[in-house]
Order: structure tokens, then sequence, then C-alpha cells
């Protein structure tokens, strides 16, 4: 089995897509999954989707790419194991 360099989050079988309104305009605009802002077709003003994009809220690799550990960390559901000093 030979093992793959690229993050299988970036294949476009996984995206999602999000309807965000356009703060000028107010049309329905399409953002991916993988794309923090884009252009509102209607008027040209640029729509964010509210938060930077990070393979941990979208990806469903994530957990497998990071570890376990290092993922729940990174989700805030894990609190870091402190090293007991003896």
């Amino acid at each position: 089995m030979t093992m793959s360099t690229r993050c299988p989050g970036q294949d476009i079988r996984n995206l999602r897509v999000g309807l965000y309104k356009c703060p000028n305009c107010s049309n329905e605009v399409e953002i991916f999954s993988d794309e923090v802002s884009v252009r509102c077709p209607k008027c040209g003003e640029k729509v964010y989707s509210g938060k930077v994009a990070s393979c941990i809220d979208w990806c469903a690799h994530a957990r497998e790419c990071l570890g376990e550990e290092r993922w729940k960390l990174l989700r805030g559901e894990d609190k870091p194991q402190k090293e007991i000093k003896k």
C-alpha cells in the first residue's frame, strides 16, 4: 500500500458549500468550505464566511491526519496533559 503525501481533505469531493448574504446587496452567495471569502456576482462586494477556514472544521480526514490527541486539543475538546514533576 502506498502512502499519499497529499491531504485527503484536498479532494474536491470532500468540499461543502454554505450560503451567505452579501452585506451590500443581500444577494445569496455560495462559499465553499476551503474558501474564506468570495466576491458577490451581483455587486462585486467581498463576502466573508465569518471565520478562517480550517481543515479541522470541514475535513472528514482531519482527525486521521492530525492524530486523536492533537485533533481534540485543537477543537478545544481536551486540555493538554500537564507533566507531573517528580
